[in-house]
Protein backbone atom coordinates (compact mmCIF):
# COMPACT_ATOMS: atom_id res chain seq x y z
CA UNK A 1 0.00 0.00 0.00
CA UNK A 2 1.45 3.38 -1.00
CA UNK A 3 1.94 5.89 1.85
CA UNK A 4 -0.37 8.84 1.26
CA UNK A 5 2.56 11.25 1.50
CA UNK A 6 4.05 9.83 -1.71
CA UNK A 7 0.94 9.87 -3.88
CA UNK A 8 1.68 13.29 -5.37
CA UNK A 9 5.31 12.42 -6.09
CA UNK A 10 4.29 9.18 -7.81
CA UNK A 11 1.92 11.02 -10.11
CA UNK A 12 4.51 13.68 -10.93
CA UNK A 13 7.23 11.11 -11.69
CA UNK A 14 4.86 9.20 -13.94
CA UNK A 15 3.94 12.36 -15.83
CA UNK A 16 7.57 13.40 -16.26
CA UNK A 17 8.52 9.98 -17.64
CA UNK A 18 5.55 9.92 -20.01
CA UNK A 19 6.36 13.34 -21.43
CA UNK A 20 10.12 12.77 -21.76
CA UNK A 21 11.47 12.20 -25.25
CA UNK A 22 14.31 10.07 -23.84
CA UNK A 23 13.92 8.70 -20.29
CA UNK A 24 16.85 6.78 -18.84
CA UNK A 25 17.13 4.88 -15.56
CA UNK A 26 20.29 4.42 -13.48
CA UNK A 27 20.02 1.58 -10.96
CA UNK A 28 22.22 0.52 -8.08
CA UNK A 29 22.28 -2.14 -5.38
CA UNK A 30 19.13 -0.80 -3.69
CA UNK A 31 16.91 -2.13 -6.46
CA UNK A 32 18.17 -5.69 -5.89
CA UNK A 33 18.30 -5.89 -2.10
CA UNK A 34 14.56 -6.79 -2.00
CA UNK A 35 15.54 -9.82 -4.11
CA UNK A 36 17.95 -10.97 -1.39
CA UNK A 37 21.20 -9.68 -2.88
CA UNK A 38 23.34 -7.79 -0.35
CA UNK A 39 24.67 -4.37 -1.19
CA UNK A 40 28.29 -3.33 -0.81
CA UNK A 41 28.28 -0.03 1.05
CA UNK A 42 25.44 0.26 3.56
CA UNK A 43 26.78 1.29 6.96
CA UNK A 44 25.93 -1.85 8.92
CA UNK A 45 25.36 -4.66 6.45
CA UNK A 46 27.36 -3.73 3.34
CA UNK A 47 29.88 -6.30 2.13
CA UNK A 48 32.73 -3.80 2.24
CA UNK A 49 32.04 -3.02 5.89
CA UNK A 50 33.19 -6.53 6.75
CA UNK A 51 36.15 -6.97 4.40
CA UNK A 52 38.65 -4.95 2.37
CA UNK A 53 37.60 -5.21 -1.30
CA UNK A 54 41.20 -4.82 -2.49
CA UNK A 55 42.06 -8.05 -0.68
CA UNK A 56 39.32 -10.15 -2.29
CA UNK A 57 37.78 -8.41 -5.31
CA UNK A 58 40.76 -7.04 -7.22
CA UNK A 59 42.66 -8.20 -10.29
CA UNK A 60 45.62 -8.87 -8.00
CA UNK A 61 43.52 -11.21 -5.86
CA UNK A 62 42.13 -13.00 -8.93
CA UNK A 63 45.58 -13.59 -10.47
CA UNK A 64 47.69 -14.19 -7.37
CA UNK A 65 45.24 -15.46 -4.74
CA UNK A 66 42.48 -17.16 -6.74
CA UNK A 67 41.33 -19.24 -3.76
CA UNK A 68 40.76 -16.06 -1.75
CA UNK A 69 38.96 -14.41 -4.66
CA UNK A 70 36.65 -17.34 -5.40
CA UNK A 71 35.96 -18.00 -1.70
CA UNK A 72 34.72 -14.42 -1.45
CA UNK A 73 32.72 -14.67 -4.68
CA UNK A 74 31.00 -18.00 -3.96
CA UNK A 75 28.29 -16.92 -1.46
CA UNK A 76 27.51 -13.82 -3.51
CA UNK A 77 27.31 -15.88 -6.71
CA UNK A 78 24.95 -18.31 -5.00
CA UNK A 79 22.63 -15.50 -3.91
CA UNK A 80 22.66 -14.03 -7.41
CA UNK A 81 21.99 -17.41 -8.99
CA UNK A 82 18.97 -18.00 -6.75
CA UNK A 83 17.60 -14.45 -6.90
CA UNK A 84 14.49 -13.55 -8.83
CA UNK A 85 13.42 -10.11 -10.09
CA UNK A 86 11.30 -8.12 -7.67
CA UNK A 87 8.43 -5.75 -8.58
CA UNK A 88 10.88 -2.88 -9.20
CA UNK A 89 12.67 -4.81 -11.96
CA UNK A 90 9.34 -5.89 -13.44
CA UNK A 91 7.99 -2.33 -13.42
CA UNK A 92 11.01 -1.02 -15.34
CA UNK A 93 10.68 -3.83 -17.89
CA UNK A 94 7.01 -2.95 -18.36
CA UNK A 95 7.84 0.72 -18.86
CA UNK A 96 10.50 -0.17 -21.41
CA UNK A 97 8.04 -2.37 -23.29
CA UNK A 98 5.58 0.53 -23.31
CA UNK A 99 8.25 2.74 -24.89
CA UNK A 100 8.59 5.01 -21.86
CA UNK A 101 12.02 3.94 -20.60
CA UNK A 102 14.62 3.90 -23.38
CA UNK A 103 17.53 2.35 -21.45
CA UNK A 104 18.47 1.02 -18.03
CA UNK A 105 22.03 1.76 -16.98
CA UNK A 106 22.86 -0.50 -14.06
CA UNK A 107 25.74 -0.77 -11.63
CA UNK A 108 24.55 -4.25 -10.69
CA UNK A 109 26.07 -7.53 -11.88
CA UNK A 110 23.08 -9.78 -11.11
CA UNK A 111 21.26 -9.81 -14.46
CA UNK A 112 17.88 -9.30 -12.78
CA UNK A 113 16.84 -6.57 -15.21
CA UNK A 114 17.20 -9.04 -18.08
CA UNK A 115 15.39 -11.76 -16.12
CA UNK A 116 12.50 -9.34 -15.64
CA UNK A 117 12.32 -8.67 -19.38
CA UNK A 118 14.32 -5.47 -19.91
CA UNK A 119 16.15 -5.47 -23.25
CA UNK A 120 18.09 -2.21 -23.30
CA UNK A 121 20.33 -2.86 -20.29
CA UNK A 122 23.77 -1.28 -20.02
CA UNK A 123 25.84 -3.11 -17.37
CA UNK A 124 28.63 -0.68 -16.52
CA UNK A 125 30.19 -3.03 -13.96
CA UNK A 126 29.80 -6.15 -16.08
CA UNK A 127 27.80 -9.28 -15.38
CA UNK A 128 28.16 -12.55 -13.54
CA UNK A 129 26.23 -14.29 -16.31
CA UNK A 130 29.42 -15.09 -18.26
CA UNK A 131 33.06 -15.95 -17.59
CA UNK A 132 36.05 -15.33 -19.85
CA UNK A 133 39.47 -16.93 -20.15
CA UNK A 134 42.28 -14.37 -19.73
CA UNK A 135 44.58 -16.63 -21.77
CA UNK A 136 42.60 -17.81 -24.82
CA UNK A 137 39.75 -15.26 -24.49
CA UNK A 138 36.95 -17.78 -24.88
CA UNK A 139 33.66 -16.87 -23.19
CA UNK A 140 31.42 -19.32 -21.35
CA UNK A 141 27.99 -19.09 -19.72
CA UNK A 142 28.06 -19.07 -15.93
CA UNK A 143 25.47 -21.86 -15.81
CA UNK A 144 28.05 -24.33 -17.13
CA UNK A 145 30.18 -23.96 -13.98
CA UNK A 146 27.60 -22.90 -11.39
CA UNK A 147 26.85 -26.21 -9.68
CA UNK A 148 30.44 -27.47 -9.18
CA UNK A 149 31.52 -23.97 -8.11
CA UNK A 150 28.77 -23.40 -5.54
CA UNK A 151 28.26 -26.96 -4.32
CA UNK A 152 31.84 -28.22 -4.40
CA UNK A 153 34.00 -25.07 -4.33
CA UNK A 154 35.46 -25.99 -7.71
CA UNK A 155 37.20 -23.00 -9.28
CA UNK A 156 35.94 -22.50 -12.87
CA UNK A 157 38.66 -23.40 -15.37
CA UNK A 158 38.79 -22.98 -19.12
CA UNK A 159 37.95 -26.29 -20.83
CA UNK A 160 40.37 -25.38 -23.63
CA UNK A 161 43.52 -24.16 -21.89
CA UNK A 162 42.82 -24.96 -18.20
CA UNK A 163 43.44 -21.41 -16.95
CA UNK A 164 41.17 -19.99 -14.26
CA UNK A 165 38.14 -18.28 -15.76
CA UNK A 166 37.42 -14.71 -14.76
CA UNK A 167 33.82 -13.67 -14.14
CA UNK A 168 32.92 -10.86 -16.52
CA UNK A 169 32.52 -8.33 -13.72
CA UNK A 170 34.64 -5.22 -13.27
CA UNK A 171 37.08 -5.80 -10.42
CA UNK A 172 39.12 -3.28 -8.49
CA UNK A 173 42.25 -2.29 -10.50
CA UNK A 174 40.26 -2.89 -13.69
CA UNK A 175 38.81 -0.29 -16.06
CA UNK A 176 35.29 -0.21 -17.40
CA UNK A 177 34.57 -1.44 -20.90
CA UNK A 178 35.03 1.51 -23.25
CA UNK A 179 32.13 0.39 -25.42
CA UNK A 180 29.75 -0.06 -22.48
CA UNK A 181 30.78 3.24 -20.92
CA UNK A 182 30.26 5.04 -24.22
CA UNK A 183 26.68 3.73 -24.38
CA UNK A 184 26.00 4.76 -20.78
CA UNK A 185 27.47 8.23 -21.29
CA UNK A 186 25.63 8.74 -24.58
CA UNK A 187 22.28 7.81 -23.04
CA UNK A 188 22.94 10.13 -20.12
CA UNK A 189 23.73 13.03 -22.45
CA UNK A 190 20.58 12.37 -24.50
CA UNK A 191 18.30 12.02 -21.49
CA UNK A 192 15.43 14.42 -20.93
CA UNK A 193 14.74 12.64 -17.63
CA UNK A 194 17.11 10.44 -15.64
CA UNK A 195 15.55 8.33 -12.90
CA UNK A 196 18.09 7.25 -10.26
CA UNK A 197 16.90 4.12 -8.43
CA UNK A 198 18.60 2.46 -5.47
CA UNK A 199 22.02 4.04 -5.90
CA UNK A 200 24.08 6.00 -3.38
CA UNK A 201 26.03 7.51 -6.32
CA UNK A 202 29.27 6.87 -4.44
CA UNK A 203 30.92 4.62 -7.01
CA UNK A 204 32.70 6.45 -9.81
CA UNK A 205 32.57 6.99 -12.70
CA UNK A 206 29.00 5.62 -12.86
CA UNK A 207 27.97 7.89 -10.00
CA UNK A 208 28.75 10.92 -12.17
CA UNK A 209 26.20 10.04 -14.86
CA UNK A 210 23.31 11.99 -13.28
CA UNK A 211 25.49 15.12 -13.37
CA UNK A 212 26.20 14.43 -17.04
CA UNK A 213 22.44 14.35 -17.58
CA UNK A 214 22.00 17.59 -15.63
CA UNK A 215 24.74 19.32 -17.63
CA UNK A 216 22.81 18.69 -20.85
CA UNK A 217 19.52 19.96 -19.44
CA UNK A 218 17.92 16.76 -18.14
CA UNK A 219 15.71 16.51 -15.10
CA UNK A 220 16.99 14.10 -12.42
CA UNK A 221 14.58 12.19 -10.18
CA UNK A 222 15.77 10.07 -7.24
CA UNK A 223 14.16 7.01 -5.65
CA UNK A 224 16.46 5.82 -2.87
CA UNK A 225 16.10 4.90 0.80
CA UNK A 226 18.90 7.24 1.88
CA UNK A 227 20.08 10.70 0.72
CA UNK A 228 22.37 10.98 -2.31
CA UNK A 229 24.88 13.66 -3.35
CA UNK A 230 22.60 14.87 -6.16
CA UNK A 231 19.51 15.43 -4.02
CA UNK A 232 19.93 19.21 -4.04
CA UNK A 233 19.82 19.26 -7.83
CA UNK A 234 17.07 16.65 -8.16
CA UNK A 235 13.59 17.84 -9.09
CA UNK A 236 11.85 15.03 -7.18
CA UNK A 237 13.05 12.74 -4.38
CA UNK A 238 11.31 9.72 -2.87
CA UNK A 239 13.14 8.09 0.06
CA UNK A 240 11.39 4.74 -0.07
CA UNK A 241 11.74 1.15 -1.28
CA UNK A 242 11.94 0.99 -5.08
CA UNK A 243 10.08 -2.33 -5.05
CA UNK A 244 7.08 -0.47 -3.62
CA UNK A 245 7.39 2.81 -5.53
CA UNK A 246 8.19 1.72 -9.11
CA UNK A 247 5.14 -0.53 -9.58
CA UNK A 248 2.97 2.42 -8.52
CA UNK A 249 4.66 4.59 -11.14
CA UNK A 250 4.18 1.93 -13.82
CA UNK A 251 0.46 1.67 -12.98
CA UNK A 252 -0.12 5.29 -14.03
CA UNK A 253 0.98 4.38 -17.55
Amino acid sequence: MMPASYTGEIQKISQRLLSARHAVVLTGAGISTPSGIPDFRSQRTGLWVQIDPMQVASLTAFHHQPEVFFNWLRPLAEKIWQAQPNPAHTALAEMEKAGIVKAVITQNIDGLHQKAGSKQVIEVHGSLRTLSCPACHKVYPYERFMEPFIAHSQIPRCPSCKNNLKPDIVLYEEGLSAEVWSRAFDNSERAYVMLVVGSSLEVMPAGRLPWTALDTGAEVIVINLSPTPIDRQASLIVNADAAVILPQIAEYH
